[in-house]
């Protein structure tokens, strides 16, 4: 372990003082509804942080979008060379009126509420943090905070906002929900969101059967095929999660679509994977049928690296030092650290507070993770070389 110098602990006396204003901070966050395709929502949790920061110094920037909510950079410091970026989103999963129907609440030693882990409170851990330093210096580069808008859906308005940030980064942390076992994420897998639509020939299912053509056949035939594609030992999965399709129950169906969800570990895998999904596709079992694939959605894989092994080593020395020890783990989730990793910024994930249960009513954060978690951001932050 190493020493606590004076100018660190007033930076983790601050933070363990200001430990209320985050419970205050995550609740109001919480209660405002931020499903990803509801920029107002996602636009309001962005001006409550933009409050946050005003009041503490610090001067945001506004990166606009038409279509979802704004980016929002939070730098502390003079931007002169390679920054550290202390990244989250502010979108969550939920439909509108779900912080409504179950506001932000404390049972325990647990908070609820939508999103409350995933990731508005490693949100506000990350703006506590920004403001801690900005109150007492001592940062060894430029600080950015960057605050996304669509990380549920594969940051399709982001990814740009990300790559350019990450481009000019010495380090990157990532306050996704620490894992249910108290772990960071040092690696994670890369995913693609596909859709598939395919086409048949409709007839009257009992006086012309013979004319018709089933989509719904075709596309039961091609789901077999497609979940042959896992490969368990590779660390590859797909799964067809949604189909549908049909006219009437007396009608040879016509059409059928259905959604499919790739995991992977490395770029080679998710190549050698795609290119069998673009062949089920592009081959019709049943003459007549055609389809066509569309990709919705990706992730880059958060690549384990040995960059990457050190910030983490760098970063667990600084959380024994506050008191806690945090391992690391693999994940099969996918997150926005997978984009930073890939130009090249050193990248740890799951810095937040710790959660669980993400994406359910029974979503949780550990509230006495709150302050250690953002000590430990503070303090690996203070000693970067």
């Amino acid at each position: 372990m190493s020493e606590v110098t004076s100018d660190e602990r007033a930076i983790l006396d601050w933070l363990a003082g200001q430990r209320g204003a985050m419970i205050a901070l995550l609740e109001d966050l919480v209660n405002i509804d931020s499903g990803t395709y509801d920029k107002a929502g996602v636009d309001k949790v962005g001006a409550r942080l933009r409050d946050f920061f005003s009041q503490h110094g610090i001067a945001t920037d506004v990166i606009p979008s038409d279509d979802f909510g704004d980016a929002i950079r939070a730098p502390v410091g003079v931007e002169n060379g390679k920054s550290i970026v202390l990244m989250g989103h502010r979108d969550t999963v939920f439909p509108k009126g779900e912080a409504g129907r179950r506001p932000f609440k404390i049972e325990g030693d647990r908070a609820y509420g939508p999103g409350v882990a995933d990731m508005k409170a490693g949100l506000v851990m990350n703006a506590f943090v920004l403001a801690a330093f900005a109150k007492f210096g001592g940062q060894p580069a430029p600080l950015v905070g960057l605050i996304t808008s669509d990380e549920e859906i594969g940051s399709p308005f982001s990814r740009k906002v990300i790559e350019a940030e990450a481009r000019k980064a010495r380090a990157v942390f990532n306050a996704e929900p620490g894992r249910a076992s108290g772990a960071v994420v040092t690696g994670r897998k890369g995913g693609v969101f596909m859709r598939f639509e395919v086409t048949g020939r409709a007839a009257h299912s009992g006086a012309n059967y013979e004319q018709g053509i089933s989509a719904i056949e075709e596309i039961a035939r091609k789901i077999v095929k497609l979940h042959k594609v896992t490969d368990m030992p590779k660390g590859i999965t797909v799964n067809v999660g949604i189909v549908a399709g049909g006219q009437t129950v007396n009608t040879v169906a016509p059409s059928a679509r259905g959604e499919i969800d790739l995991r992977f570990i490395t770029p080679a895998d998710r190549e050698a994977a795609m290119a069998k999904i673009e062949d089920i596709i592009a081959t019709a079992d049943l003459p007549g049928t055609s389809a066509v694939l569309t990709i919705s959605g990706e992730f880059l894989p958060l690549v384990e690296s040995e960059e990457g092994r050190k910030l983490y080593e760098h970063y667990a020395a600084a959380a024994r030092d506050v008191g806690i020890e945090v391992p690391g783990e693999f994940t099969g989730g996918c997150a926005d650290s997978g984009f930073t990793a890939a130009v090249g910024a050193p990248t740890l994930c799951a810095t937040g507070p710790v959660g669980g249960r993400a994406h359910s009513a029974d979503e949780y954060m550990e509230v006495e993770t709150l302050v250690p978690r953002a000590q430990s951001v503070a303090l690996a932050v203070r000693r970067l070389k």
